[in-house]
């Protein structure tokens, strides 16, 4: 059985979001890119699970659609634990593309399990995963919060509203992963991060569709209000501005 965690490369959650030429295009500059955190922990349930088979789970690889500048990010997933990594040499435009794209290399490399982040921390569309099961012709399950493999049967829990589901499928299939997939992302030790650098990284030209959509202008949400003291003894104005101003009772 072989695992797949499709990696997104994000500006760091911390980033201070700047555009450039008259907010038309995002401002790269002094960004420290991430793993997306989906992703992450997405990838930390495909060792978890490695781990726990044996030898049942006979790789993990890591994939990404994007230009030279993320194999660095990349390069981390192989020192967190991943076996292998592919980077589909195409510009992520929009979701569509990225899902054309990661199809077309799996059409002919098709893996048994396909992990997705239900979204991506910069432009939280959630769109790939779903895309990406439709171009396959595979099931897919989304908001997974867990996954398990008993032998060959492969267990899911997905949120539903006021509780949750647990459902059963067979591979292949496409999972979309959210909280609870693992615990917490792990991090790359040193003789991880030593051994990535031997790794295989197999760069691939671009296969899919061109981007459906066209990013025309950027803008900034508008500046929080200054914060308003109010005495802790008048309850009367703190009501009065959670009805009226604060439209919030």
């Amino acid at each position: 059985m072989k695992i797949l965690v499709c990696i997104s490369n994000v500006p760091d959650t911390t980033t201070k979001i700047r555009f450039t030429d008259n907010n038309t295009a995002f401002d790269a500059t002094g960004v420290q890119w991430i793993i997306n955190p989906w992703d992450e922990l997405a990838l930390t349930r495909a060792l978890e699970l490695k781990e726990a088979s044996g030898e049942a789970i006979e790789k993990i690889t890591v994939i990404n659609v994007g230009p030279q500048t993320t194999e660095p990010t990349i390069r981390k997933a192989l020192a967190i634990g991943a076996d292998d990594a592919v980077r589909i040499d195409a510009v992520p435009e929009d979701a569509y593309a990225v899902a054309s794209n990661l199809s077309s290399y799996l059409k002919d490399n098709p893996y048994d399990i396909i992990l997705c982040g239900i979204d991506s921390s910069d432009y939280n569309g959630s769109l790939v995963g779903g895309m990406l099961a439709e171009f396959l012709d595979l099931p897919s399950v989304s908001s997974v919060s867990k996954l398990d493999i008993d032998g060959g049967d492969i267990k899911l829990n997905r949120e539903i509203d006021g509780g949750s589901e647990v459902l059963s499928t067979v591979v292949p299939f496409v999972a979309i992963v959210q909280k609870g997939i693992a615990f917490e992302p792990r991090i790359p030790s040193m003789r991880g991060i030593m051994m990535a650098r031997k790794k295989p990284l197999n760069v691939v030209p671009s296969g899919g569709e061109a981007a459906l959509t066209e990013f025309v202008s950027y803008d900034l949400p508008p500046a929080k209000s200054a914060c308003k003291m109010v005495d802790a003894e008048n309850v009367k104005e703190l009501v009065d501005l959670l009805h009226n101003e604060a439209k919030a009772i």
